[in-house]
């Protein structure tokens, strides 16, 4: 793989209207899960949980994405590279148009592990909204919220995230995106324009 050129572009549709196109650097490609980096993420404001800037503008983010899955899941960090925790993403699975060009549709409802383990389910008055607007069909909102609690348990389990989340840092993927094996400097890569995928 170069990974100077390997990056694929995401069509991300928030429902109803809204699509946002994110480039992001392939790290590696398994049949089981494609992991990507976006090295700055372009936020047009921090996420703030619980008090504390889990996300910011320029912050780095590794994205897990599995086939199939109702979800993806990202490593948080600030811009300055402190991980902040474990977010996964409830989201249509991916379409894969080509290697280079994917498509899939956020569903609203997050989850949410801090770096103790303590979980939460976020954005659901979002969610509501979007079912009663009927911007959610009944099923696939079914599905939303089933993908949700199943994480939620198991989380309470102790069985989440799955492999291979565990075994990259944003210091492996910093030094995975880069040919000569040193960590890339500040460059800014995303969205055509500034969103949130959150």
């Amino acid at each position: 793989m170069d990974s100077t050129t390997d990056v694929v572009h995401i069509h991300y549709l928030r429902p109803p209207a809204r699509e946002d196109v994110f480039v992001q650097r392939v790290l590696a490609r398994t049949p089981a899960c494609i992991i990507t980096l976006m090295q700055r993420t372009p936020m047009p404001r921090s996420l703030r949980l619980d008090g504390r800037t889990v996300l910011e503008d320029g912050s780095p983010v590794i994205w897990f994405t599995f086939p199939g899955r109702w979800h993806d899941i990202g490593l948080f960090h600030t811009a300055a590279g402190e991980f902040t925790g474990t977010y996964a993403n409830i989201l249509t699975p991916v379409r894969f148009l080509d290697d280079r060009s994917w498509r899939t549709t956020d569903l609203f409802l997050d989850v949410w592990m801090d770096p103790a383990g303590r979980a939460a389910l976020l954005d659901e008055d979002e969610f509501e909204e979007a079912v009663r607007a009927s911007v959610l069909d009944g099923p696939t909102a079914t599905k939303a919220r089933s993908e949700a609690d199943r994480i939620l348990r198991a989380i309470d389990a102790r069985k989440w995230p799955p492999e291979p989340v565990g075994r990259w840092s944003l210091e492996r993927a910093l030094e995975t995106s880069r040919p000569d094996g040193t960590a890339p400097g500040p460059s800014r890569r995303g969205t055509s324009e500034p969103a949130e995928r959150t």
